[in-house]
């Protein structure tokens, strides 16, 4: 008889139903020790009494409740390296690369090129080569973003460039293999997998490690995705891969997702919760990075500065959370752990003549420990990121920021008085959900009186958010623009004078390259952010 057949007959003798012999028969039939015989099957009686053994048997092997429970309790981050067991339906030698070619392309934030240089690690220790020749690739992997409409957009417009491409594909090649990973996947999954066949795998922010296993996947020519997120992957024990071999500068991630939930942002939900890593695994990071003669780390997280190391138990006590001075948060005050200052502290100690920085903070985190470092150490840059979003304290509400405009602003006096010389830069949003006229005339007049060094100005874009749920998005179009317009222009003007104060200084600079071929003028950072215009460095 057929081993089909005898699964049928054990089926029916047992009780299952459909999808339990299905999960069997695949269990059984693709691991090459099945005991099922290929010409004969036992009679019902004896094959129930055997399959009964054989399921008790495999049920005491497995996992008990202890076992999840000390599952549950162990250190959240592996510190081994080696490649795991794969899945029972691929076989070791289909997670590997065989030397195919991956083609990366980033779109986004800082946080969007350091995952792509770990997607780049893992991939590169299973066997695949990097190219950057979209010719010659045999997969392509675009690291997206979600913050706004018209970033998506962009990924939709490449995404049918590349469709071409696939469909030109000569067939004497391997199939060409098209994924996206990052926000976007996490966000638009359905809508990606239907509308564009095209795509073959998805990866979302916390499933970078199972990418050889994607990739093998698609290439039985099934779509394959993984966009869980998790509440502890941060990656630590993976070493990015920097993408530049000229590269002066790298960008070191430590800590990913965000708890502040502003009714704008779509990072909490599609990177999760906040995560930190462990100091210890930061620390041998920046190391190394300074063994290979880079001058300048960027310390990244969603929300940089409310880092909080739990994973030594000595540290976990209840310390109080020291919040900026009128600020509050959307959620329960945490306790414990090694926080930002610590680690900051630590950072600048590896190597005097490396360059610290860190983006992208939130206002709420900048007690005084914090910006009594940076006033101290000569290494860590006197640049301060500080996003407003909005100089109106009745949007900075809907917004969910947890301070006020007038909170704001005795802020960034105390850090100017703490940091003499600091430069500042923002964040800001035109036409947010019912701001009125009043409200964008407050938020010029505070760009007026801060005078930021740098800033980041964008009109209103509706997200799946607190805000899409919420709130309505009823400022025009046309109103969302002409007030960006109006912001932009205010920001360009008090920013030159801000910035001509430093005209004719004498500054240390790290050279990065020059302008152009044609050129010889170089281009490099100053221990701030300001734009020196009028000589030839840029902060």
């Amino acid at each position: 008889m057929h081993p089909l057949q005898c699964v049928l007959q054990v089926q029916r003798s047992l009780g299952w139903g459909p999808l339990a012999s299905v999960s069997w028969l695949s269990l059984r039939m693709c691991r090459a020790h099945s005991s099922l015989s290929s010409t004969m099957c036992p009679s019902p009686e004896r094959q129930e009494d055997g399959a009964r053994k054989d399921f008790s048997s495999r049920l005491a092997a497995g996992p008990t409740f202890q076992h999840f429970l000390k599952s549950a309790s162990a250190p959240q981050e592996k510190l081994s390296s080696e490649v795991e067991d794969p899945p029972p339906y691929l076989m070791m030698d289909e997670l590997l690369g065989r030397q195919r070619k991956v083609y990366l392309e980033t779109y986004g934030c800082q946080m969007n090129v350091n995952d792509t240089e770990i997607a780049w690690s893992i991939l590169q220790k299973s066997g695949y080569l990097r190219t950057s020749n979209l010719q010659e690739a045999d997969v392509i992997l675009l690291v997206t973003c979600s913050i706004r409409e018209k970033a998506e957009q962009t990924i939709w417009n490449r995404l049918h460039q590349l469709k071409a491409l696939k469909t030109r594909r000569p067939r004497s090649r391997v199939p060409l293999r098209i994924g996206i990973l990052g926000c976007m996947a996490e966000r638009l999954k359905e809508e990606i997998l239907n509308r564009e066949k095209m795509v073959d795998i998805l990866a979302g922010p916390d499933a970078y490690r199972d990418l050889p296993r994607l990739l093998a996947v698609a290439e039985s020519g099934q779509q394959a995705a993984n966009v869980l997120l998790s509440l502890d992957e941060t990656y630590a024990d993976v070493m990015p891969v920097q993408t530049s071999a000229s590269a002066t500068s790298a960008f070191v991630s430590i800590m990913r997702g965000c708890d502040n939930m502003c009714s704008y942002c779509i990072v909490p939900f599609t990177r999760g919760r906040e995560r930190s890593r462990p100091i210890a695994s930061i620390l041998e990071e920046v190391k190394k990075l300074s063994e290979q003669g880079l001058k300048e780390v960027t310390l990244l997280g969603q929300n940089v500065n409310s880092f909080r190391d739990n994973s030594e138990v000595q540290f976990n006590s209840a310390v109080p959370t020291n919040l900026s001075r009128g600020f509050t948060t959307n959620y329960k005050t945490k306790q414990g752990g090694l926080r930002f200052a610590h680690l900051l502290d630590q950072v600048s100690r590896v190597d005097p003549e490396m360059r610290i920085r860190f983006t992208s903070p939130h206002p709420k985190d900048f007690p005084d420990e914090v910006l009594q470092l940076i006033h101290e150490r000569d290494n860590i840059c006197k640049q301060i990121h500080l996003p407003a979003q909005s100089g109106s304290s009745r949007v900075l509400e809907a917004m969910r920021r947890g301070y006020s405009r007038e909170a704001y602003v005795e802020l960034v006096h105390h850090i100017r008085e703490s940091i003499p010389g600091v430069s500042l830069s923002s964040d800001f949003i035109a036409g947010f959900c019912g701001e009125t006229e009043e409200d964008h005339v407050q938020t010029v007049s505070l760009l007026r009186e801060v005078q930021y060094n740098m800033g980041f100005l964008f009109a209103y874009s509706m997200r799946q958010t607190r805000a899409y749920h919420r709130l309505k998005d009823d400022v025009p179009e046309e109103v969302k623009l002409r007030r960006l317009e109006e912001l932009i222009t205010i920001f360009r003007e008090e920013a030159t004078k801000a910035n001509q104060t430093s005209v004719g200084c004498t500054q240390l600079v790290l050279v990065e390259g020059i302008t152009s071929a044609s050129s010889q003028t170089l281009r490099g950072h100053v221990l701030c952010r300001t734009t020196l215009r009028d000589s030839s460095a840029y902060c």
